[in-house]
């Protein structure tokens, strides 16, 4: 549970560092022999801010729960 727990601050810290990804994709419109067109199209996810102190606070909790034991 320790490790979990250590993944969970790490990942809530991230969270809060970068509350979005963003990356681009390729789609593949037309393919006529050597003729080909592509579009790319950006994406983007994201999440609220509090949801990285949510994952910290869970693994901040998961990490004392193995020290009791």
């Amino acid at each position: 549970m320790k490790v979990t727990g250590i993944i969970l601050v790490i990942a809530g810290i991230l969270m809060l560092v970068f509350t979005n990804i963003n990356f681009t994709t390729e789609k593949k419109i037309v393919d006529l022999g050597p003729v080909e067109i592509n579009q790319k199209q950006n994406n983007s996810i994201g999440w609220p801010s509090w949801v990285g102190g949510v994952a910290i606070l869970a693994g901040i909790g998961f990490i004392v729960a193995d020290k009791k034991k």
